[in-house]
């Protein structure tokens, strides 16, 4: 089975912040983006910090939605449809 990787940017002027993560280590992402946030010498803010992790947990609603629609679809047979 393969696995995903999610790919996350923000560029603030010079600097850019580039996210890879998969299921295994979104956790561990969302924890470095406070860690960045923290860190006065990034041009990083706890409001990036806090829309990033946002979109990661998006991600997380996004694959539980179409993990349960797949199940959905795959319990269906002809007789649903008559």
């Amino acid at each position: 089975m393969e696995t995903e990787v999610n790919v996350l940017a923000l560029v603030k002027g010079e600097e850019k912040f580039i996210f890879l993560f998969d299921d295994e280590n979104r956790d561990e992402t969302l924890r470095q983006l406070a860690r960045f946030a923290a860190n006065p010498d990034l041009d990083f803010s706890w409001y990036d910090a806090a829309m990033l992790s946002r979109k990661i947990r998006e991600t997380v609603l996004v694959e539980s939605d179409e993990e349960m629609a797949s199940e959905e679809f795959d319990s269906l047979s002809i007789d649903d449809f008559a």
